[in-house]
């Protein structure tokens, strides 16, 4: 299974001379706990880092640090770890699980974001999978029990 058919396709992104309070409103207003970092070089949007609440927790809230005086850019987590849209799922999972992280811009061909996969995207399909794996047993036991009997 490739990635482009399991990733959200609207990513909430910041760039990273955005104060790190903007960038907690952000999250705030839009619902998430994360934002990808971007610049737009050449008109498409590319990844350069990652930012949490987590993150924010950890750099400002509990040092004591005025959020106001912080930019996204000294906060967020490098180096930043992407896949592609082609990447299969199981490759996926190694680069989440080699890298302690669970969430992952998604790049198309060019490098542009295309997308954010989290481990909670990769939980719904291998939850899927395995019902769907589960009723094939069970279909088994059923087409067994219907020829020999």
């Amino acid at each position: 299974m490739r990635i482009a058919d399991i990733c959200t396709r609207c990513v909430v992104h910041v760039d990273a001379g955005a104060s790190v309070h903007a960038a907690a409103e952000l999250m705030r207003k839009r619902h998430v706990g994360s934002l990808v970092v971007t610049e737009e070089p050449d008109g498409g949007r590319v990844p350069i880092g990652m930012i949490t609440d987590r993150d924010i927790v950890l750099a400002v809230i509990a040092p004591g640090v005025d959020a106001g005086k912080l930019t996204v850019g000294d906060v967020m987590s490098l180096p930043l770890a992407s896949c592609n849209e082609n990447d299969d799922l199981f490759d996926v999972i190694g680069i989440m699980r080699r890298r302690g992280i669970r969430r992952l811009p998604v790049l198309n061909d060019k490098g542009s974001l295309a997308g954010l996969v989290s481990v909670d995207d990769v939980y719904a399909v291998l939850g899927t999978q395995l019902q769907e794996l589960s009723q094939a047993l069970t279909r088994e036991q059923v087409r067994e029990m219907e020829t020999r009997t």
